[in-house]
């Protein structure tokens, strides 16, 4: 006998949108069958015409704990994270105390999140001045891959590498495995803004700051022979550094984020440093070309970049308020309005957010719905529409910029390796390939 069936007429799969009858047998994915097939299961769940898709990945969360768990914490981020189809998330090594920059830390944070996870977790490592020693303890431990800044990242015990220390990471990760994932913003091209309105916060950290810092990246990515990922790309001016790159066989991949993909800066109202991010929202016109780099694939991951931090830091002058946008739980509707607007389906979201980051970071058994993998689904409501409340997500704080947004498609249910995510935590810490 099987233990579950889930069946819908519209299931997302890695081939694309079809009807089909999920068999699940254990924490896996047994097999798929015709949307009618008569299956022997302990239960059999039909979705109808709602949709099935994969349990989101999202390779971009600041936890912050332990140290700065009162910004937020292992248990409400994945609370969170699983009311919004998340079902797998890495853990960024910054805004926690200590970062994930040594095995000692890394120990540390495994007993911050032991028994409190509502989804399943894995972690970065960080790449720091003085650290190249630590990364292969790190990467023997578990960690996929490393963090490291080429501009400063807000807090003082996560410094940024120079082009030589980013040189000399990249060589060590070359030869140990996992990839290197990089802030690219160019500290030269940066400057403290003029004033606290969002045009001068925006003026700043021009697009420029992100073209040069991706090149440089793609430049040592091709000379070390290393697997680069570049974050949060903001600016469109990008694009063609990495489509060139790409096309020239450098093992570099790109992710984007839900705010600048749905948000413009011509909306952002003047002291809502809740829109305020690094590198920052930029216009309409950019968030059109940026869609164009993400239906040519130049772009493959959309993952949140949640950083969320306390109401207090978000005082309204954009030149000193805490940068860091809190969107774990809204991301997939979001990207969906807005997708399905522009006349994208539910298996290319699938794909952006789920599918492709899980392969970025070579998470196995995780991203998609076929045979052997992990039974991480989510029922999903593409065309309910609900109106942002901050106060009724579980992010820690009720800061976000979608506060009061009316977005389409809602998460009914969320399952995590064959069993729904119910209040009781029973995530799993994720450890790479070691």
């Amino acid at each position: 006998m099987i233990d579950l069936v889930i069946r819908s007429r519209r299931t997302v799969t890695p081939e694309g949108e079809r009807p089909a009858a999920v068999a699940v047998q254990g924490e896996r994915i047994a097999a798929l069958h015709d949307y009618a097939a008569p299956l022997d299961a302990a239960a059999d769940i039909d979705l109808r015409d709602l949709a099935l898709l994969p349990g989101l990945v999202d390779t971009h969360v600041h936890v912050n704990e332990p140290g700065r768990t009162h910004w937020e914490g292992f248990d409400s981020a994945t609370r969170a994270a699983a009311a919004g189809g998340v079902t797998t998330l890495l853990d960024m090594p910054l805004n926690s105390l200590p970062p994930t920059v040594n095995v000692a830390a890394f120990e540390a944070k495994l007993r911050a999140a032991r028994g409190r996870c509502h989804v399943d977790v894995g972690f970065w490592g960080g790449a720091v001045p003085g650290n190249v020693k630590d990364l292969a303890p790190l990467r023997e431990r578990g960690v996929y891959g490393f963090k490291c800044f080429m501009s400063p990242s807000g807090v003082p015990e996560f410094p940024p590498l120079g082009a030589e220390g980013m040189r000399r990471a990249m060589e060590e990760v070359a030869g140990i495995g996992g990839v290197m994932v990089v802030h690219a913003e160019d500290p030269a091209l940066l400057a403290e803004p003029n004033g606290p309105t969002y045009r001068e916060f925006l003026d700043s950290r021009p697009g420029a700051s992100e073209r040069s810092a991706v090149a440089r990246v793609v430049r040592l990515a091709g000379e070390t022979g290393a697997r680069a990922h570049v974050l949060h790309v903001s600016s469109a001016d990008c694009l063609d550094v990495l489509a060139a790159a790409q096309a020239g066989g450098v093992a570099v991949t790109a992710e984007t984020c839900p705010h600048y993909l749905t948000l413009a800066a011509e909306q952002v109202p003047e002291g809502a440093t809740a829109y305020k991010c690094c590198p920052p929202i930029r216009s309409a016109a950019n968030r059109d070309r940026l869609w164009d780099g993400l239906a040519a694939g130049v772009l493959s991951c959309v993952v949140s970049d949640h950083s969320p931090s306390p109401a207090e830091l978000k005082v309204p002058d954009f030149a000193t308020a805490w940068g860091g946008i809190a969107s774990l739980q809204v991301g997939l509707a979001a990207i969906w309005t807005e997708a399905a607007r522009r006349g994208y389906g539910l298996a290319d979201v699938a794909r952006w957010m789920s599918v492709n980051p899980a392969s970025m970071a070579d998470i196995p058994r995780k991203g998609g719905i076929k045979a052997g993998n992990d039974a991480d689904l989510v029922a999903f409501d593409p065309a309910a529409e609900h109106l942002v409340d901050a106060s009724l997500l579980h992010h820690r704080h009720p800061v976000t910029p979608y506060h009061g947004s009316r977005l389409r498609g809602a998460v009914l249910t969320t399952w995590l390796r064959g069993r729904p995510v119910d209040g009781e935590p029973h995530g799993r810490l994720l450890l790479g390939e070691q």
